[in-house]
């Protein structure tokens, strides 16, 4: 989509600086970018890659100066580049109207402004809402509510009577609703399956990556609130609870029963064991192991296996570097006070 560097600044509130008429049609890195590319810069450090770039506009934070460049001036640019992508970029439809190969039960209420692609199943009772896209080969369970404006990208699977809010986006290969990890162990030695009767809830806005995994509840629901965006390879226990605006990334595993405040930030790899709380505006910094009854407080920042505190996982780190030193050290010792 074509707009002026002046419409671009309007639509996202932010100081105009130079030529307002310049066209913009895509984004891209300053060495690739075209005359009609929208590049950012956030330090100074890289206004001469955005100089030296053939982009005629450029979103960059106050006081980095850029010679002969028309300037969208905000004190958050990448926020704002990211933003302006938005509105130049768009979306590639993952669906147009309802494929003739496409089975939707009788009983389902699709929107008349829905997609639905090929080989894509929508069960009985199920709603699809205003706008959103369904890809193929994906299978949205009986019982289901999608909202308005969502993009269920291909061979996604809903089982039944997931609700999922609006404007949410969920990447192939992502399984929503299958059975939590909860068995009962008996005198005979079997295990049984504990009854996985919850639901899942998904808010509004959030994002789900692909091969994603989220258990429904067991006697209670496993819920995701607004804003939430999960990488690519998460899976979320039964009964867990993710907290608005949280972020969490790519092979993190939360077990069951377990609490994730707001705002939260978990890094890579990160092992969640069971009825932990992650208290809001934590850090759980990558391939932390947090064990089982945990809490993370409020604004503290963990790492490492235990989880610890940062500071004291730093300082417990620099003594495991030194083991081998001070492993010669001590055999040294030994070594003298055996000959005495």
């Amino acid at each position: 989509m074509t707009r002026t560097a002046k419409e671009l600044a309007d639509l996202l509130g932010i100081q105009l600086e130079g030529d307002g008429a310049a066209e913009l049609q895509n984004v891209a890195a300053p060495e690739r970018a075209g005359a009609k590319d929208l590049i950012y810069v956030e330090a100074a450090k890289h206004a001469d890659r955005a100089a030296a770039s053939a982009a005629k506009v450029a979103v960059a934070s106050p006081g980095i100066a850029l010679p002969d460049k028309t300037v969208l001036r905000s004190p958050n640019a990448k926020y704002a580049f990211a933003r302006a992508a938005a509105i130049l970029r768009g979306h590639v439809p993952i669906a147009r109207g309802v494929h003739p190969t496409a089975i939707i039960a009788p009983l389902a209420r699709v929107h008349a402004t829905a997609s639905v692609g090929p080989y894509a199943v929508v069960g009985e009772d199920t709603h699809i809402g205003e706008g959103t896209e369904i890809g193929a080969h994906t299978v949205i369970g009986s019982g289901c509510f999608v909202g308005d404006f969502c993009r269920v990208h291909p061979r996604v699977t809903l089982y039944s009577s997931v609700r999922v809010g609006h404007r949410v986006e969920i990447h192939s290969g992502a399984v929503i609703g299958a059975d939590g990890f909860g068995y009962a162990h008996g005198d005979e030695g079997r295990y049984v399956k504990f009854p996985q009767a919850g639901i899942v809830e998904i808010a509004d806005d959030v994002e789900i990556g692909a091969n994603t995994t989220i258990d429904r509840g067991s006697l209670d629901d496993t819920r995701i609130s607004e804003g939430v965006k999960l990488d690519n390879l998460v899976h979320v226990g039964h009964n867990v609870k993710i907290g608005m605006n949280t972020v969490i990334a790519a092979q993190t595993g939360v077990s069951g029963s377990s609490t994730i405040g707001e705002y939260v930030v978990v890094g890579g790899q990160v092992g969640i064991a069971d009825h932990c709380t992650l208290e809001s505006k934590s850090v759980a910094g990558a391939q932390a192991g947090i064990p089982t009854g945990k809490t993370i407080r409020g604004g503290q920042t963990v790492w490492g296996t235990p989880a610890r505190e940062i500071g004291k996982f730093k300082e417990i780190y620099v003594w495991y570097a030194r083991l081998p030193e001070l492993a010669e050290r001590i055999k040294a010792l030994e070594a003298k006070v055996g000959k005495s």
